[in-house]
C-alpha cells in the first residue's frame, strides 16, 4: 500500500488566459503516505495545483487521477469572512453535504488532535488567529481526507502551536502536500519536494527533506547559469567574426553565413535560467512629526478559562517607543490591539490626532470591493501624488493589471504586501502591527525587518517568529501570558 501511486498527473496543461499556460505537459506521482513540499516562484501556479488535485479547476489538456477516488480534504490559509459569524459546531457542520450524527463527538476527537480548546458554540469570528489556524486544520481533519493539503498552516500558530502541528504530522500517516514560507518547519517532516518552474512549466519531482532539496535546487540554477554564461562568451565571439567576415568577399562571406547559423544555434540551446522570485524594493515607513504620550495603557484583558480577567499594567509609550506584545494564542493579543485601534476602551488609548498605520493578520483594514488602486488612493498623506503612489506600489510587485483589480482578486501574500505599500504611503505616527509576516514570501522579510527597524514613530509589535523579531530592536515588552 506504501508504494502506491494515489495521485498522478499526466502531461496537464492549464492556463486562466489564452496561450498564457501556468502547466505545460506536467507529469508527476505521489505515493500514498508521501510528505511532500509544493514549492514554486511567486504566480508559478501552487494555488492552481491544489485547485487541480480537488477539481475545483479542470485542466485543458492531460489527465488528472486519484487512486481508487481517494478523498481530499485542504486546510486553507485563512477563514472566509462568509463564515465568521458562525459558531465552531455549525462551521463544521458546512463542510459535509450529509451532516453526521455524531458530529459532535467527532469535532470534539478532531479538535483535541488540533489542541484546540474552546467551545463549540464560540462564534468563528471571535477566535483569535493562532486558533483559527487550528479550526481550519480541524475542519480539513474532520472530513477524514487520504490527501490533506495544507496552504501556509503555521501562519498565527505560535511555537507550541507549531510543534503539535509537526507531531502530528509525522505520525499522520496518509499523504500530505504542504505549501509554506516556513523552512525550519518544513524540513521537520518533507520526505520530498514537488518544485514548479515558472518558466518551464513543468514539475520536478525531488526526493529528500526539505534543506537538501533547496540545495540541490540551487546548485542545479547555478549550473545553468555557468552554461549560459559560457554559451554568451561563445556567442559574442561569434558574432564578432560574422561581423568581421561578412565584409569580406567570396568564401568569407559563405564562412560568415554558416557561423551565423551556428550563432542562432547556440542561442537556441541557452537554457531558460530559473530566476529567484522577485524581491521586493528596499523602502522608508515616514513617520508623522508628532510627540507626546503617544498610547496609554492601564489595564489588558486576558482570555483564562475562556473568560475575560481584567488586569492591571502600566505603559506609556512616546515617540520612539517599540513594544513586543507577546503570550500564547488566545490570551487576547489581537484583541487588544483591535481595541486600541477602535478606542473602544478608556484602559487602553491613543492619543488624539495620532494617525494609527494598523496591519492587521486578517487584513481587516481592507476593504475587498475596492480596486487596489483606490485601496492605495484612499491613504495617500498631503503632498502624494498618484505618479509617486505608483511608484510606491511598483516597489511592492504592485504593478499593470494588478491596480485595476478588485482587492479581492489578490493572493494572501499580493494582500500583505499592499498593506506595505499603504503604511508607505500613510505616513502614520503609530505603527500597529499584528504578524506582519503572515503569507510574506521570505525573501521579503529581511527588507520588511529593515524597513520596520529604521521607522521613527511608535510602534506596537506582535509577532511569532523569531527571527524576524530579533532584527527589531524593542524597547518594552508586555507578555499577556504572565499577567
Amino acid at each position: 500500500m506504501a508504494n502506491e501511486v494515489v495521485l498522478r498527473f499526466e502531461n496537464v496543461t492549464f492556463e486562466y488566459l489564452e496561450k498564457r499556460p501556468l502547466l505545460e505537459e506536467a507529469s508527476f506521482s505521489v505515493r500514498t503516505g508521501s510528505k511532500l513540499t509544493l514549492m514554486g516562484q511567486n504566480g508559478a501556479g501552487k494555488s492552481t495545483l491544489f485547485g487541480l488535485i480537488k477539481g475545483d479547476l479542470k485542466p485543458k489538456e492531460g489527465n488528472i487521477s486519484i487512486t481508487n477516488g481517494a478523498s481530499i480534504a485542504t486546510a486553507q490559509q485563512v477563514v472566509n469572512r462568509v463564515d465568521f459569524l458562525k459558531t465552531i459546531e455549525e462551521y463544521f457542520a458546512s463542510s459535509f453535504e450529509i451532516v453526521p450524527a455524531n458530529l459532535k463527538s467527532q469535532i470534539v476527537k478532531v479538535m483535541e488532535v488540533v489542541n484546540l480548546v474552546v467551545p463549540t458554540d464560540r462564534i468563528v469570528g471571535e477566535l483569535s488567529g493562532g486558533q483559527q489556524a487550528r479550526l481550519l486544520l480541524a475542519n480539513a481533519l474532520i472530513q477524514k481526507p487520504e490527501i490533506l493539503l495544507l496552504d501556509e498552516p503555521t501562519n498565527n500558530l505560535d511555537k507550541a502551536g507549531i510543534d503539535h502541528l509537526i507531531e502530528f504530522l509525522v505520525m499522520y500517516e496518509k499523504t500530505v502536500v504542504v505549501i509554506s514560507h516556513d523552512a525550519d518547519f518544513l524540513n521537520c517532516f518533507t520526505e520530498g519536494v514537488l518544485y514548479l518552474d515558472i518558466f518551464t512549466k513543468k514539475i520536478e519531482n525531488y526526493v529528500g527533506d526539505y534543506y537538501s532539496v533547496v540545495d540541490e535546487i540551487e546548485k542545479r540554477i547555478e549550473r545553468e547559469r555557468k552554461k549560459n554564461a559560457q554559451l554568451e562568451k561563445l556567442i559574442k565571439d561569434r558574432k564578432e567574426k560574422v561581423n568581421f567576415f561578412s565584409h569580406k568577399g567570396g568564401k568569407m562571406r559563405k564562412l560568415a553565413k554558416k557561423m551565423s547559423e551556428q550563432t542562432t544555434e547556440l542561442e537556441e540551446n541557452k537554457v531558460e535560467v530559473r530566476m529567484d522570485d522577485k524581491t521586493i524594493r528596499n523602502f522608508t515607513i515616514p513617520a508623522q512629526d508628532i510627540f507626546g504620550d503617544i498610547v496609554t495603557i492601564k489595564k489588558v484583558k486576558v482570555i483564562r478559562g475562556h473568560e475575560p480577567v481584567l488586569k492591571d499594567v502600566d505603559k506609556v509609550l512616546k515617540k520612539d517607543s517599540r513594544l513586543l506584545i507577546s503570550g500564547p494564542n488566545g490570551i487576547g493579543k489581537s484583541t487588544l490591539l483591535r481595541t486600541l485601534v477602535d478606542n473602544k476602551s478608556e484602559n487602553a488609548r491613543i492619543m488624539d490626532g495620532v494617525k494609527v498605520g494598523y496591519y492587521s493578520q486578517d487584513f481587516a483594514t481592507l476593504d475587498y470591493e475596492q480596486t487596489v488602486f483606490d485601496s492605495l488612493e484612499s491613504v495617500l498623506a498631503n503632498g502624494i501624488d498618484t505618479q509617486e503612489m505608483r511608484a510606491v506600489a511598483a516597489g511592492f510587485l504592485i504593478t499593470g493589471d494588478l491596480l485595476g483589480h478588485k482587492v479581492s482578486y489578490l493572493s494572501e501574500g499580493q494582500k500583505g504586501l499592499l498593506s506595505f505599500a499603504r503604511l508607505v504611503l500613510m505616513r502614520p505616527g503609530l505603527l500597529v502591527f499584528d504578524e506582519p509576516t503572515n503569507h510574506i514570501n521570505f525573501r521579503h522579510i529581511p527588507v520588511i525587518s529593515k524597513a520596520i527597524n529604521e521607522y521613527e514613530g511608535t510602534m506596537i509589535l506582535i509577532s511569532h517568529m523569531p527571527e524576524f523579531v530579533q532584527e527589531i530592536k524593542v524597547s518594552d515588552y508586555l507578555d499577556l501570558g504572565k499577567l
